[in-house]
Order: structure tokens, then C-alpha cells, then sequence
């Protein structure tokens, strides 16, 4: 019976804790090719509630201070909560509304194509429009990040691209009983909504097209077995809780014995 109790104290114990292998980033080594190749990294088609950055200049400011919104000139483009007021907002019709220029439908379009039809609408106004310079930007990458995470929540970064790798370092890192092997990816596309699985312990994740994150995309970190069952990440906190049932289970057969 001793050594029985034995076995089953140790076979519970092995399969309760995280091993290494499941913390561990990037495994792997990267695969040589023999030619080039890109990823896939096709431009960010703009959608609803997205927030543009837009900016005209020229040398006589006077000139495209009418295309400009009141608060423009006091914008911080280092902090995308300001654009949240003073950007330009694609409302649920896909339209952004310029002063004169009015509603500019922009859904589906990328920050270039934007850009040339703003200046394709000043030119029906200035008689020298290649004298104006016209800057598009989206006002951050907005996304959210739950699950098994250090500071779940939504998260704007001011950048050009963001990897998953910024998202989940942004997020506060994975969690010790968070499976790295099981992040999913969920992003609404103009085709609908589109779920993707990632392995961040595999160093293939660098070559996945989704390896880069888009505006409003949610990023899902599922948790491993051994937080249900709730035996703990080492092996001494699995023995510790093992050790505490079967001495529990010891004093209620004594004591049903004892009646």
C-alpha cells in the first residue's frame, strides 16, 4: 500500500506541472532558403471606426487652412488619444468629412489611396495643387489582448507595424499558465471575420502571415490544462496540492472509521 501510495503521489505530479518547454519562445532553428522571399505583408485596407492622421501643407499656409479641422495644427501624433478628438474618424457609412470637401467615402482604401484622393479633391480647388503635400497616417494600431496575460485590455501603439511579439510584450507578457501553443488571432476583415491559430515556441512563427497585427484585431491567450485543474506551475506546488487532497482523503476515511 506504501508503495502504491507512492507511485500515485509521483504519476499525479508529472503531468501537473508546466514544463519548460511550454514557457520556451522561438524553438527551433530558422530554415535557410535558397531564395528570396516576402511575407505576406499586404497593405492595411482601412475600416470602420478606424482614426486617421491627415495633414496639408504649402508653403502659403493660408491657402489649405481652410481643408484643415480647427484642432489639427494642436495635434500630438506621439499620442494616439488625442486623435480620438482632433483625427479624422471613419463613421459606420465608411466616410471621413474634410471642411469643404465634405463626406470622402475611404472604406476598404489603404493610407496611399487615401492620400491621392485627397489631393485629387484639392485640385478642384487650388489652381496649383502639386504645391501641396498631403500626409495620411493612421493614428495608431489599435488591438486587444485577453487571456492568460500579464495586463489584459486595449492597446494603441503609435507605430507603422506591429508584430505579435510587440502586442504580447505591450500586454504584459504571457502568464505561466498561459499556452503559448495556443494563441488565436481574431481579425474582421471586409470579408468577415477570420479566426487564426499561432505557436509562439515555434521560431516559424516569424514566416506566418499573421505575424504582423492589424487595427482592431483581438489576440486570445488560452490557458493550460494545469490552471483547471489547479495543481500549480512546478513540481513542488503540484506535490504540496496533491499532498493536501490525499491527506485530506487519509483524515475523512479515519474519521468516517472512527464513528
Amino acid at each position: 500500500m506504501k508503495k502504491l501510495f507512492l507511485y500515485v503521489l509521483i504519476l499525479s505530479c508529472l503531468p501537473s506541472c508546466v514544463s519548460t518547454k511550454q514557457m520556451t519562445y522561438f524553438q527551433g532553428e530558422p530554415i535557410s532558403k535558397s531564395e528570396l522571399y516576402k511575407l505576406n505583408n499586404e497593405p492595411y485596407r482601412l475600416q470602420v471606426n478606424d482614426i486617421l492622421y491627415i495633414d496639408i501643407k504649402a508653403d502659403n499656409p493660408e491657402i489649405v487652412s481652410l481643408f484643415k479641422s480647427e484642432n489639427s495644427s494642436q495635434t500630438n501624433t506621439n499620442k494616439g488619444e488625442s486623435l480620438y478628438f482632433t483625427g479624422y474618424t471613419v463613421d459606420r457609412h465608411g466616410n471621413i468629412r474634410m471642411p469643404y470637401i465634405g463626406n470622402l467615402n475611404i472604406l476598404g482604401y489603404t493610407e496611399n489611396e487615401v492620400r491621392l484622393k485627397i489631393e485629387g479633391e484639392l485640385s478642384k480647388f487650388l489652381k496649383k495643387p502639386e504645391l501641396v503635400f498631403v500626409t495620411v497616417k493612421l493614428a495608431g494600431i489599435r488591438f486587444v489582448v485577453a487571456g492568460e496575460v500579464g495586463s489584459p485590455g486595449t492597446i494603441n501603439l503609435t507605430q507603422n507595424q506591429v508584430t505579435i511579439i510587440d502586442a504580447i510584450a505591450n500586454a504584459g507578457e504571457i502568464s505561466e499558465l498561459g499556452n503559448r501553443e495556443n494563441v488565436t488571432l481574431i481579425r474582421k476583415t471586409l470579408d468577415g471575420v477570420k479566426k487564426y491559430k499561432l505557436d509562439l515556441t515555434k521560431i516559424d512563427i516569424f514566416e506566418s502571415e499573421n505575424f504582423y497585427v492589424q487595427p482592431n484585431d483581438v489576440i486570445y491567450v488560452a490557458p493550460l490544462k494545469q490552471k483547471a485543474w489547479g495543481t500549480g506551475t512546478t513540481g513542488l506546488q503540484s506535490f504540496s496540492t496533491v499532498v493536501t487532497v490525499l491527506s485530506f482523503l487519509v483524515s475523512s476515511v479515519l474519521l468516517v472509521k472512527n464513528l
